[in-house]
């Protein structure tokens, strides 16, 4: 198949998000200061057509591209549509942000569509140079990003933290990506799964293991999660919002792609990390949330939690494995920007409030901001019959069929621990007196809070669309 086909058929989001990203930065040049709001649209614009493009394109066959650099299947398409919805919300809902702010700059949109465009190279990754690349370009745009209120203490910090820690990971996964192609001698992952079989040499293992840290620490998995909290409290809300929704979309497929397609025979070895890494982020998100009072903090911990859970489904391995780990990233999505929505219209006489304090009687000043919310905790919660309980429950299974009953019963334990603080923000906003109430929010973060909740709330009256896709995503990686 020629380059030109190539691009036109398997890489028109990718291209569309390229030369998007070089028009806006045009456009942006030429308009000067007043260029942040026309450039917003245009990005909400380029993030819809690109998703556009993936949903209406023909369902193929697993399709090699570039010479094995990306794969093109239904597990890539569903995971890119995931990322592309974060990044669409997430410049939707940090417009009114920015301007209240002060941060309303044309850069802030084109280092979204960058960061995705990386996201989408990252998720389609078939070799380790093409996985590298796809890291860095996603990686580069977000240490920006963090620090994009670079007069704000807090900001800055979050920036630098996330950079060192972020340059750290790297190394180390760009030191396991050495070994494995030293050891296996190929960058493909087709290439690895075909020398590493049965016993794998001590060396492959090493890389294996530097390999999945570096992409622990890019999902905020324990023990790599050591930079989420203080980044997801001194970070703009926006792109607190950014990280935990469309990050981890890239983060967790290309993990899964990497043990399901490059070590497919040694799922033993690679099991034992990912169990490790699930535990420990399950039982750490569910305990070190407790104690917190600013609900940012608390989402950094939520999110840690919920990536254990993921692990859990991915350590199952399989068909089902996946499927579940697609199921559950869905709800995740879909349950992060709900709640994120409802963290940005946290405002009190147009100053941004962060405390679970300040959701006091909410109940009584805005019920309906109240109910979207609590149908969220409850989601997060893992309550029936909210979206966020089908997701525990399909990741959960593939493991107690898997054998791993410690891991299942440790995960069920570790989300009623978590229950604790979800439902103690319910109790906050119905049974407390109130605070001052919230300025009227603006109306896409209030759409944003009522859809998500209301998918949540009605899923399981039709889940077939989002089963379905997950499960020829899950089909296509085996």
């Amino acid at each position: 198949m020629s380059f030109s086909i190539q691009l036109t058929q398997h890489f028109l989001p990718e291209l569309i998000l390229a030369v998007g990203v070089c028009v806006l930065i045009l456009v942006g040049a030429w308009r000067g200061d007043g260029a942040f709001g026309l450039v917003a649209k245009l990005a909400v614009g380029v993030l819809g057509l690109a998703i556009a493009a993936i949903v209406l394109a023909p369902a193929g066959e697993p399709t090699s591209l570039f010479e094995g650099a990306f794969m093109d299947d239904a597990f890539a398409r569903f995971m890119k549509v995931l990322a592309l919805l974060g990044a669409l919300v997430t410049v939707l809902m940090s417009v009114d942000f920015l301007r209240r702010a002060a941060l309303d700059k044309f850069e802030f949109p084109v280092l979204v569509l960058l960061s995705t465009l990386g996201m989408m190279l990252l998720i389609c990754a078939d070799n380790l140079i093409s996985l590298y690349l796809g890291l860095e370009l996603m990686s580069l745009a977000l240490y920006v990003l963090a620090a994009f209120a670079r007069d704000d203490a807090r900001a800055s910090e979050a920036g630098l933290k996330y950079f060192v820690l972020g340059a750290l990971s790297s190394g180390m996964m760009l030191y396991g990506a050495s070994l494995l192609y030293g050891f296996s001698g190929t960058v493909s992952f087709s290439g690895i799964a075909a020398v590493v079989s049965g016993s794998a040499p001590l060396g492959v293992i090493f890389g294996l293991v530097f390999v999945l840290a570096g992409l622990a620490f890019k999902m905020s998995a324990a023990p790599f999660h050591m930079w989420t909290p203080d980044v997801y409290e001194g970070a703009p809300t926006p792109v607190t919002a950014f990280f935990a929704s469309a990050a981890k979309m890239a983060a967790v497929a290309i993990t899964a792609r990497i043990v399901v397609t490059a070590f497919p025979g040694v799922t033993s070895e690679w099991r034992q990390i990912l169990v490790f890494l699930a535990i420990a982020s399950t039982l750490l998100g569910s305990f070190a949330a407790i104690g917190q009072n600013n609900i940012k903090r608390l989402m950094a911990y939520s999110s840690i939690g919920h990536m254990g859970f993921a692990l859990i489904g991915l350590s199952a391995g399989g068909e089902a494995g996946v499927k579940g780990v697609a199921i559950y990233l869905a709800m995740y999505l879909v349950m992060t920007l709900g709640s994120f929505a409802a963290i940005l219209s946290m405002r009190v006489e147009g100053r941004p409030v962060e405390t679970i304090a300040d959701l006091s009687g909410l109940s009584r000043t805005n019920g309906a901001a109240a109910f979207f919310l609590a149908m969220l905790m409850f989601s997060l919660a893992g309550v029936p019959p909210l979206g966020g309980f089908f997701a525990k429950y399909y990741v959960l299974l593939p493991a107690v069929e898997a054998g791993l009953y410690p891991l299942a019963v440790i995960g069920v334990l570790a989300s009623a621990v978590a229950a604790f603080y979800y439902l103690r923000i319910v109790k906050v906003m119905y049974f407390d007196e109130p605070a001052p109430a919230f300025d009227h929010a603006p109306l896409t973060l209030r759409a944003v809070l009522a859809v998500t909740s209301i998918f949540l709330l009605c899923f399981w009256l039709y889940p077939a669309p989002v089963m379905d896709a997950a499960s020829a995503a899950a089909k296509s990686l085996f």
